[in-house]
């Protein structure tokens, strides 16, 4: 049962005026007249009086009021003698219409012209007065001379834009309309008034067509006119197709033109019509014409050809995205006309448009240059071309069959021949296979189902690939239901689509299995809902067996996706399946605590997801989802935490609406009883078990709030209770089954508040936005003394160094700003108290409390900017200003400035914040515009050093005269002085700031601080202006009453910003100025005041004449990639509508581009240098969208010019440039292998979207080849060659490549092959790649055996290497690119293939060449080596310059030839003198021995590989097992082990013991490092906090180790399941699998999670060590063990320094954000629980616990000394040290609970132990 809610219909009011009511008043009652009219009653002056009230009435309502069409229904139900007056009352009132001269009131009487022509009969006769044709020719005019009035005043435009267009389509209707309803050809005489009407909207329409300055919109739609407009006036029609032809083909005769026509549209009849006027009258044509049972002739099918040559060749000329857009749109329209004329076109008609036409062909070249194209809109046309091409085909062969068609049979073959990439090949083939069927093509290819799934790991990929895939299958199963017996054929149905999916989801990787889980198979299961049956009896038979892993599913987790997505499509009730037996409660169990996060989502889903959101939740469902909950909340990664919490918002909603569903059932009896059958329950128990299950859910989320609890925990915690308290958020007199605020106490608003502590900001957003949901409560149980408690506490932190409490300041104001009592409690005594706020009742809370704060904020910051005057340094160390401007502009955000009463107060409260933001800004901007500012206020306690910083201050800052700047600060030896002076002056406010002057004698100031106090500080100064800048009214033609700022401050503000963006040098400054600045400019562009929408233009230009003057006192940075400037011009240019023309840009770009690549070298490079950097910022930014594309080509023009340039910094600013046009083009790289087809595109679709570069491209490559010198073989590089080859290595060939693309690539072939003879290697290995996509398939074997037959003979002098080996690497591509393209090799090919084996044959001379030459090279390989320092001792220090990468270097020399003697393919081509020869004369074991890291680095990992590879290649021949190293390299690395301080190189040999066979090593530890086994294991052990997790489970089995060595090891186990690192964690839970495996086959069939995550491994691990004490019989010895791990660390040194504060800003140390140490100590003391509740365990007299209890107690009387000694509200003040204490207080605490109840004189303590 789903509950729908009812529609709510709005009437809209409408007016009559006084004189309208009259007329209705001076008539009694309407209807008895109604019934008494006859045809004698026509005259009545009351029923004409009726009928101009109804006639005024129905003008005066909106176009889109429902009593509009109500009134014309009714209308149209007239009596026919009623007509003649009622048409005469509507012309009276149409008439009084007509009369408006205003432009801006022109849009209502359109639309009510076209009203009256909707289906409207008594309208349609009223609108043919010729009063309206001649209203629409002056409102034409007008509207386009307002338009010219208006230029650049974009809002007016883009309104009248619109008023144009629907004037234009109003003018078609009537048109329309007077042909249906005139009789005759009078009207086309042409004196006739109509006629000149006509001729007049004609010459109109032909205008606005030709106009390019218009909206697109009006030009299409203009050409839809002028079509129309001709067909109504054009005799014979039979001609008018080739009118309109010649039109296109620029062919019109005048002499056999009508004069009207030349007088109307004369600007048409011209030889070169603009690309876009010629698309716009093609859609014309296609649109008005009739293409259906050839009315139109043999000139109407010629004229459908015309229109498709002109698109196509339209095609390559138009590449501005919206009109690419409609050329394809209107290329679909095409095929649906064509398809249309063919039904009774003549056979020469069908001939030109089959499969194997010219027209055609060109048609599919359109189709694979657009099938990738980046816009979705041209790629979904580009589909719909090929659907309708193929049906136009199928068309033109009749009844022949498709399935042996020539056409389609080589349409199947190219497409399967294409990259798996190409996203056009998916929506081809399913096009194709609903033309020949699924069973053809797989008799092409029976794997094509499995190479589909496989592509579906990307998910760019995925939709597509699942859509072919579905319409395959589907098509499949048609035709087999078709040709077989029902039953017969669904296990070679299943088989074929079914068993790889299975295979997949068991074994595949993440990504693939989760798109093919969203994508694939919710569409299997809806064509098939019964193969779900055979899912899960093949996964169910190895589910025991493949519980999967961290890496796979399994059969498992493959389980739990196919059942989730079954419920979830309804296919499948769980109760059913768990009733039934097919899945357990445990196995669920299992799948919610995976190791593999996905199974736990798909357990999850499965209980959540159903397809009735009114379903009624199970008890089972839901004490499962309380163990999942304990379990999975702390989860690092954000995708699957947004999962969880999206499936528990779907059953938190699932149980309200069943809720409902339930209240409505206990009122029914009948229903109730049916109910109660089904969930054998009443509705009331239900309804308690939810509330149960709601509270339960509630407790536990708050439980996880604790102190000390990770990020990702609370997280999920809040995010869940906010959902709880959106979704149980019910009006009232509803009932509701859970309510949170009556779960809420003091102590749970606490713990949210305390949330606003925390460093990460998503957790105060979380927390604030909650306690706002739960407001009244939560501000009801804040007392007054808690209040004052954290407003002060919150002031404090607003000016604290830690950049992140003021964010925490912020959300505390923001909260209480809420509470009625703010004003009296804590702001009364901090600020002047005005009693007419109070005594005025009409101000809300929130707007006095927030006026307030501001006023206090305000108060303080402008205090302290005085003081920052005079030592910035002093501010920046005691008072940074930025957290009190945080704190202004987020409580701006809270307030309703729409609606806000104390308007006079705020205007005065907006100037002054902006007057304070200058102040502000003018003392830190000094700092962010320095050359250097990231260095520039050193720490310095000496006066030399203050006097070295004097003389760098006055180098950087040469335009600054500031005198803090002049003079040098030493803050140790004065700062005390300096503050007590600096108080003595003016009294502070500022209470943290005298705290600080109290407790510390000395302050020490750094650069960091310094520069983060100033760039915050613009940071916050430029949202706040932002902030402020939004509050202009836009319409500020209004009163200036109105606004809170004026449109002067507006020009200020955009001044201050325009100055601080082209002046900053630091990039957090310019960055956040620019998001203000956007702010502002989005403004701007919706403001209809004609001075500031003009004002991003004036400011653009004024930029680009700056950088363009190249004015030596211009301030603009050139360094820093230009800093600020480009920020500057995209702000300008991105709030640009991008709709519109996008003037701005077009100007940027023309200017930008003419500077990056001047022709005049002569010119200054500073601003080529500006251009080319912002030209890089504009093509990455993605808000420019694809109306940056067309401007593509010339930026890759100008980056590889100026990386000609012999300034560096062009080329700097090219390469830069040139790296941006690359993904802009390419796409952003997804795969790490360079050569991947997924960044690439074919040389056709490349030239065809940049067709300008073809010719630029030839002849940079033709210049590249002239300058290399083949006969001398100099190094000659030219500097673009590289850039060349990155863009010719990125395209590809393609198999659909025909003769119909409008460029060859032929002529860049001689070039190329020229290029690969290069002395460079990179470049013949890039030139090698580049030449495969010039040449096309059938050209390859000639090509590669005419470059073969190229090479030189063996015994020709001066032959060169290089040239040889460039050509092989071409001819390798070649044949490898052709070979991988899937091509169906033809004869040809074979035979070419033949003659270049047998050429090869003739090279054996040559290679015997080599191989001579083989002895000398190692010969002076092992020379080199030799000499080496490597050898002869390393006589420099470290520290020279370049001698670590030159060790590096010898290093690989010597790897790399010890790997090639020690293998198998030394011997095969050389003897063993050779092999003796080749041995150099180091080995590895002195490379383990050299004293820099780096080459012993290098040699472990060369070790390590060696190991993995040969261990690989056991396994695969079946012997398995670990393997040995030499003996001395085995004693060298344990002695490694022991001694190596590198952290990386000690990791390493971790690794590779971990990789050998221990029980070779483990005997020689005594002899090589003097360690017996069970010393190397305790050694190992005391490892754990600073290394990996190697080493762990090759231990255990081999050694006979103790109790207290057993809990050594199973502590380190818990301790790395506690580890950040989530692979570490999962490897120590392997060692629970293991544990749990051996339960599990001891314990017989008693279940036992196995593949568990680190958390439930973490709870289980506890269990395991207790059960195993109890099975050991060392509960005595062990219990004392696990009371000290759950004391944790006895040494409180550290917590009773809080007062000392840590002046590191963002160094945080190692922590460990996943780790939680309350839940280590909440599940071990669980655990101890348990276990002296089943032993009864007491240990009387035992000493070990006595001093365990004495340690505890004492801590404890410490703990709360040091919390007593904390400042008030210490999670605010103190939060580390707070925290720390709050968590040794709990394990103090469990700990003392349990001593106790081990001591004997503790009667009570069995009653009492659960509790």
């Amino acid at each position: 049962m789903v509950l729908k809610k009812k529609k709510e219909i709005q009437v809209d009011a409408f007016f009559l005026d006084h004189h309208q009511l009259e007329k209705l008043q001076s008539k009694y009652d309407i209807m008895p007249l109604v019934k008494q009219m006859d045809q004698s009653s026509a005259g009545d002056p009351m029923v004409k009086a009726c009928l101009d009230v109804l006639g005024e009435t129905y003008f005066s309502l909106g176009a889109k009021n429902p009593l509009k069409k109500v009134l014309a229904s009714s209308l149209n139900g007239l009596p026919g003698h009623l007509m003649v007056p009622a048409v005469q009352s509507f012309v009276g009132c149409l008439w009084e219409e007509l009369k408006a001269t205003d432009v801006y009131l022109y849009r209502k009487v359109l639309d009510n012209l076209a009203s009256c022509m909707e289906d409207f009969s008594l309208g349609t006769v009223t609108s043919n007065v010729p009063l309206v044709k001649l209203f629409l020719q002056k409102l034409l005019l007008d509207i386009q001379e307002e338009n010219r009035k208006n230029h650049g005043n974009r809002i007016v435009q883009t309104q009248l834009m619109h008023d144009l267009l629907i004037a234009i389509k109003v003018s078609m209707m009537l048109i329309q309309k007077l042909q249906e309803n005139i009789q005759g050809n009078l009207w086309k005489d042409s004196e006739s008034f109509v006629w000149q009407s006509m001729c007049s909207l004609l010459k109109s329409c032909t205008n606005f067509l030709m106009d390019a300055t218009l909206l697109q919109t009006v030009q299409t739609t203009s050409g839809l006119a002028v079509v129309l407009f001709t067909r109504a006036m054009y005799e014979p029609v039979e001609e008018l197709p080739s009118l309109i032809s010649a039109l296109l083909r620029g062919a019109v005769e005048h002499s056999g033109v009508p004069a009207w026509f030349l007088r109307s549209c004369g600007v048409l009849c011209t030889p070169q019509l603009p690309g876009s006027v010629l698309l716009f009258l093609c859609h014309g044509a296609l649109a008005m014409l009739d293409w259906k049972n050839g009315s139109m002739g043999e000139n109407g099918e010629k004229l459908l050809l015309d229109i498709a040559s002109v698109l196509l060749s339209l095609s390559s000329e138009l590449k501005e995205p919206s009109v690419a857009t409609s050329l394809s749109r209107i290329l679909v329209i095409w095929t649906n006309s064509a398809l249309a004329a063919l039904v009774s076109g003549s056979p020469d008609l069908k001939l030109k448009l089959n499969g194997s036409s010219d027209i055609i062909g060109k048609l599919l070249e359109y189709i694979y240059t657009h099938w990738d194209h980046p816009l979705d809109a041209i790629r979904h046309q580009t589909k719909l071309i090929f659907k309708n091409l193929l049906q136009i085909h199928q068309t033109t062969i009749g009844g022949s069959n498709g399935k042996s068609d020539p056409f389609f049979a080589r349409l199947i073959k190219h497409l399967l021949s294409l990259d798996w990439h190409v996203k056009g090949k998916y929506t081809s083939l399913g096009s194709l296979v609903e033309c020949v069927g699924t069973e053809n093509i797989l008799q092409l290819d029976r794997t094509i189902p499995v190479r589909i799934l496989d592509v579906m790991s990307d998910q760019s990929l995925a939709p597509y690939a699942s859509d072919l895939l579905e319409t395959m299958f589907t098509n499949h199963k048609a035709h087999f239901t078709l040709s077989f017996q029902k039953g017969t054929w669904i296990d070679q149905w299943h088989n074929i689509w079914v068993s790889p999916l299975l295979v997949i989801l068991c074994e595949g990787n993440h990504d693939q299995t989760t798109y093919i889980i969203d994508y694939y198979l919710p569409k299997l299961l809806k064509c098939n809902p019964d193969s779900l049956s055979y899912m899960i009896r093949i996964l169910q038979a190895s589910s025991d067996a493949n519980l999967g892993s961290c890496s796979t599913r399994g059969a498992l987790g493959a389980l739990m996706a196919c059942l989730r997505t079954a419920r979830a499509h309804g296919h499948l009730e769980l109760s059913n399946i768990m009733s039934s037996g097919l899945v357990s409660t445990e196995c669920i169990k299992q799948g919610l605590v995976h190791q593999h996060s996905q199974v736990c989502i798909d357990a999850l889903g499965l209980l959540c997801e159903t397809h009735r959101t009114t379903e009624i939740v199970s008890l089972e469902e839901m004490q499962l989802i309380q163990f999942f909950m304990l379990y999975n909340l702390n989860n690092q990664s954000p995708s699957v935490r947004q999962q969880i919490i999206s499936l528990l918002r779907k059953l938190f909603c699932r149980i309200q609406e069943s809720s409902q569903v339930l209240y409505k059932l206990e009122q029914n009896k009948t229903k109730q009883e049916l109910v109660e059958k089904t969930t054998k329950m009443p509705p009331l128990r239900i309804l308690q078990q939810y509330k149960d299950f709601m509270s339960s859910v509630c407790a536990r989320l708050f439980e996880v709030l604790f102190p000390g609890s990770s990020h990702p925990t609370r997280f999920c915690a809040l995010s869940i209770l906010e959902s709880i308290a959106e979704i149980f958020s019910v009006p009232k007199g509803q009932a509701q089954v859970f309510q949170l605020d009556q779960e809420m106490d003091s102590a749970r608003v606490q713990t949210l508040i305390q949330c606003f502590a925390s460093t990460f900001e998503e957790v105060k957003i979380l927390a604030f936005r909650l306690l706002m949901k739960l407001r009244d409560v939560a501000l009801n149980l804040q007392g007054s003394e808690n209040l004052d408690l954290l407003f002060q506490a919150a002031i404090d932190l607003s000016t604290s160094t830690k950049p992140y409490d003021c964010v925490t300041a912020s959300y505390l104001l923001n909260f209480l700003v809420y509470h009625k009592g703010l004003q009296h409690i804590c702001l009364g005594k901090r600020l002047e108290h005005n009693s007419q706020l109070d005594e005025n009742t009409s101000v809300s809370t929130v707007e006095k409390n927030t006026l307030a704060v501001i006023k206090l904020l305000l108060v303080n910051i402008e205090e302290e900017i005085f003081q920052a005057k005079k030592s910035l340094l002093q501010a920046a160390a005691s008072f940074p200003m930025y957290g009190r401007v945080h704190c202004i502009n987020g409580a701006l955000q809270q307030l309703p400035f729409n609606n806000l009463t104390l308007v006079a107060e705020w205007k005065e409260i907006v100037t002054r914040l902006i007057l304070m933001s200058y102040s502000l800004s003018a003392v830190v901007s000094p700092v962010v515009q320095s050359s250097s500012p990231e260095g520039l206020i050193p720490m310095d306690s000496d006066p030399e050093s203050a006097d070295r910083l004097q003389m760098i201050l006055h180098e950087i800052q040469p335009q600054d005269t500031n005198d803090y700047f002049m003079q040098a600060k030493i803050l140790k030896e004065h700062c005390k002085e300096g503050s007590e002076r600096l108080a003595d002056q003016r009294p502070m406010k500022n209470t943290c700031m005298e705290m600080r002057g109290k407790d510390r004698q000395a302050c020490d100031v750094t650069a960091q601080m310094v520069l983060v106090c100033c760039w915050r500080s613009m940071k916050e100064v430029s949202l706040l202006l932002g902030t402020l800048c939004k509050l202009l009214p836009s319409q500020t033609t209004s009163e200036p009453s109105e606004g809170l700022i004026t449109v002067e401050q507006v020009k200020n503000i955009g001044d201050y910003f325009k100055h601080h963006l082209l002046q900053s040098r630091h990039r957090g400054a310019f960055e956040l100025a620019y998001a203000g600045f956007v702010q502002l400019t989005e403004m701007l562009s919706r403001c209809n005041s004609e001075s500031l929408h003009k004002m991003p233009e004036r400011w653009l230009s004024c930029v680009l004449e700056e950088i363009k003057s190249c004015d030596p006192s211009s301030t603009l940075c050139a360094t820093r990639r230009s800093a600020g400037i480009p920020f500057y011009i995209q702000a300008l240019l991105a709030s640009e509508p991008k709709k519109g023309k996008t003037n701005l840009l077009k100007m940027a770009m023309k200017e930008l581009i003419s500077l990056a690549a001047p022709l005049n070298e002569s010119l200054s490079v500073i601003p080529q240098v500006h251009a080319l950097n912002i030209l890089r910022a504009l093509y990455r930014d993605t808000r420019l969208g694809e109306n940056i594309m067309p401007y593509v080509a010339d930026g890759i023009k100008a980056s590889i010019l100026g990386f000609m340039s012999p300034v560096w910094a062009v080329r700097n600013s090219s390469t830069l440039l040139f790296s941006a046009l690359i993904t802009r083009i390419f796409g952003v790289k997804r795969e790490k292998d360079e050569n991947s087809k997924k960044n690439r595109m074919t040389g056709r679709e490349f030239f065809s979207r940049f067709p300008s570069l073809y010719p630029f491209l030839l002849k940079q490559l033709e210049v590249v080849t002239s300058t290399l010198n083949s006969e001398t073989e100099e190094l000659k590089i030219h500097p673009s060659l590289f850039l060349l080859l990155l863009i010719l290595g990125r395209l590809y060939p393609s198999p659909m490549d025909g003769s119909h693309s409008a460029l060859s690539i032929a002529p860049f072939v001689p070039f190329i092959i020229r290029c690969g003879h290069s002395p460079v290697f990179r470049c013949r290995e890039m030139l090698g790649r580049a030449l495969v996509p010039f040449l096309v398939a059938t050209e390859v074997p000639h090509t590669a055996l005419a470059l073969l037959r190229g090479l030189p003979d063996s015994a020709a002098p001066g032959m060169r290497q290089n040239a040889v080996h460039g050509t092989l690497l071409q001819v390798f591509h070649l044949l490898q690119s052709y070979l991988e393209s899937n091509q169906f090799v033809s004869l040809d090919f074979q035979q070419g293939l033949c003659d270049i084996i047998t050429f090869y044959q003739c090279l054996e001379d040559l290679v015997d060449f080599l191989r001579m030459q083989f002895l000398d090279f190692w010969e002076e390989m092992k020379r080199v080596i030799s000499d080496s320092e490597l050898v002869s001792g390393i006589p420099y220090s470290p520290a020279v310059p370049g001698l670590v990468q030159y060790l590096q270097s010898i290093t690989r020399l010597v790897i790399s030839v010890l790997s090639v003697t020690a293998g198998p393919d030394l011997q095969s081509c050389a003897s063993a003198a050779a092999e003796d020869t080749a041995r150099p004369s180091l080995s590895v074991a002195h490379l383990l021995r050299c004293e820099f890291h780096e080459v012993r680095l290098l040699a472990l990992e060369a070790i390590l590989l060696g190991l993995r590879q040969r261990n690989s290649k056991q396994i695969a021949e079946g012997r398995g097992g670990a393997l040995c190293l030499p003996t001395d390299l085995e004693d060298t690395l344990l002695r490694m082990a022991l001694k190596e301080t590198n952290p990386q190189c000690f990791c390493k040999v971790l690794e590779i013991l971990y990789n050998m066979d221990l029980r070779n090593v483990l005997p020689k530890t005594e002899c090589s490092i003097k360690m017996n086994p069970n010393q190397l294991l305790t050694w190992s052990l005391n490892l754990v906090d600073i290394s990996s997790r190697y080493g762990l489970s090759n231990f255990s089995p081999q050694i006979n180790i103790g109790l207290s060595d057993t809990l050594g090891l199973w502590k380190c186990v818990i301790l790395l399941l506690q580890n950040e690192d989530l692979v570490v964690r999962d490897a120590a839970a392997e060692v629970i699998q293991v544990a749990q495996s051996e339960k599990k086959s001891n314990q017989g069939t008693e279940f036992a999670f196995r593949i568990v995550n680190a958390p439930m491994a973490l709870d289980l691990a506890f269990g395991i060590v207790c059960e195993l004490l109890q099975r050991w019989g060392e509960i005595h010895a062990g219990v004392p063990v696990l009371l000290e791990w759950l004391l944790g660390d006895t040494d409180l040194q550290r917590d009773g320094d809080t007062s000392e504060e840590d002046d590191s800003l963002f160094d945080k140390g190692e922590v460990n954000f996943w780790a939680e140490k309350l839940t280590h100590v909440r599940q071990l003391s669980k655990h101890l629980l348990h276990l002296v509740s089943v032993t009864h365990l007491t240990l009387p007299d035992h000493g070990e616990l006595n001093h365990l209890s004495g340690i505890a107690l004492d801590q404890a009387q410490r703990i709360e000394h040091l919390l007593g000694a904390l400042p008030p509200v210490p999670e605010f003040s103190r939060t580390p040290e707070f925290t720390r204490l709050a968590i040794q207080k709990e394990r103090i605490s469990v700990c003392l609970k349990i001593l106790n109840l081990l001591k004997p004189d503790d009667t009570y303590k069995n009653e009492n132990l659960e509790k």
